[in-house]
């Protein structure tokens, strides 16, 4: 059972309170978007979409290894551009070398020739919501879910879109009840790991992404994400012990020296 989160009280923010805590979260965001484009990402946001590319661990857009999976899934996309494993694949590689346009546009594709495909509705969703198109987004989700057998692949979509808009207990919510129909699913317990973390609820993020990490299945984003949180509270020798277990030495020391430099700015 998930446990509950704290509540906390606090007093009406001042004007200067307010933007240091805007000024956290765009951190804490451009610390989680690093982590997951360099841990393999996201799957873009994690949402629970497990797309065929997302085993892939190729590191920063434009590197070898993600040119190497543009070039290798839009093969496969170009010999049959109505295969659904294709269209994830590809679209899932794109978005990952930074081409999200063309990623989008792969997708709205795959929705029209897979109109019932709620796997491709959620990809879709997802990349309209990180091109700030959070409406269409969430009309793309709606019309794919059904009320009667709801899809918890999709409810992770529509929660990560709140939590791109700031409405954190609203994609809480939301992902707890798709924790109902797909219970200790390690991307689901990531996501809702990070909203924890973007609200600056730091200790709730670290007992829920410890939790993922030990599940069969979760992968090197869960890990990545785990250390993250470690670092940003000053656990900083175990959040070092983490990453470097994840990733290539250089990647690695190019995340620490990234969380560092995050640390002492929000420390300032």
């Amino acid at each position: 059972m998930l446990r509950t989160a704290r509540i906390l009280t606090m007093q009406a923010p001042s004007t200067h309170s307010a933007t240091k805590r805007s000024g956290l979260t765009k951190t804490l965001m451009a610390m989680t978007a690093l982590v997951l484009v360099t841990g393999c990402a996201s799957n873009k946001s994690n949402t629970g979409t497990h797309s065929p590319a997302s085993g892939s661990h190729y590191s920063n857009p434009g590197s070898a290894q993600a040119r190497a999976a543009v070039s290798k899934w839009g093969s496969a996309y170009e010999r049959d551009r109505t295969n659904r494993m294709a269209i994830l694949g590809y679209s899932d590689a794109l978005s990952r070398n930074g081409q999200t346009p063309q990623a989008m546009a792969v997708l709205r594709g795959g929705v029209i020739a897979h109109p019932k495909d709620r796997e491709i509705a959620s990809a879709y969703g997802k990349v309209l919501a990180m091109n700030g198109r959070f409406d269409e987004a969430m009309n793309v989700l709606k019309g794919a879910q059904r009320p009667d057998t709801p899809d918890w692949k999709l409810m992770s979509a529509k929660a990560a879109i709140y939590d791109q808009m700031g409405e954190h207990k609203k994609a809480r919510s939301i992902y707890k009840q798709a924790l109902q129909i797909a219970p200790d699913d390690p991307s689901l317990l990531n996501n809702l790991g990070l909203s924890y973390l973007l609200s600056n609820e730091l200790p709730d993020a670290e007992y829920t992404l410890r939790r993922a990490a030990t599940l069969p299945g979760a992968d090197s984003r869960v890990r990545q994400n785990l250390a993250l949180v470690l670092g940003i509270q000053g656990k900083y020798d175990e959040a070092i012990q983490v990453a470097r277990a994840e990733l290539d030495p250089r990647q690695a020391e190019a995340n620490i020296a990234y969380l560092r430099s995050m640390m002492q700015q929000r420390q300032g």
